[in-house]
């Protein structure tokens, strides 16, 4: 019987640590799972935008993006800001889904980048098409303002 109760109060002293242990690291988990009001508004901007191009809303995206904004895209192609605003608004291309995933945002003073996955379905001159890329964009505060002033949409290899 000693071997059993030497068994029992090894187990509660394991079972007591433990506890202890995920008590001490709840306080971790909450301020991991917290986020800056400056990262909240950035992703704020990043749905916004993401809304506007599948909405071809070319009020938002003009005011969103920085004048000297460049962007390459999935084929390669890259524009500036007026060139991005006049594919955002080709009709021919409807966007059914846009939606951004595993966002990370990274601030350094003014700056900030973000990258995540990105989903798009849609049609392109009455053809069906899916992407699934990886994408970075650079926000920079300008005159007190965020605006994007760099994005990069890439499709991983497969």
């Amino acid at each position: 019987m000693l071997v059993g109760n030497y068994a029992i109060k090894r187990a509660m002293r394991v079972q007591r640590l433990l506890i202890i242990c995920f008590l001490c690291c709840l306080p971790m988990l909450s301020m991991a799972q917290q986020t800056s009001p400056e990262t909240e508004k950035i992703l704020a901007l990043e749905k916004k935008w993401t809304d506007a191009y599948r909405q071809h809303n070319l009020g938002i995206m003009t005011s969103l993006l920085a004048e000297d904004f460049v962007i390459t895209v999935e084929d390669g192609r890259i524009f500036g800001k007026m060139g991005y605003i006049a594919h955002t608004a080709d009709t021919s291309v409807q966007v059914d889904r846009a939606e951004e995933s595993e966002l990370r945002v990274h601030i350094h003073g003014n700056v900030v980048v973000v990258t995540g996955a990105y989903y798009e379905v849609g049609t392109s001159k009455g053809k069906r098409y899916e992407y699934h890329d990886r994408f970075t964009d650079v926000w920079m505060k300008i005159d007190g303002q965020w605006q994007l002033i760099a994005s990069q949409y890439s499709v991983p290899l497969q």
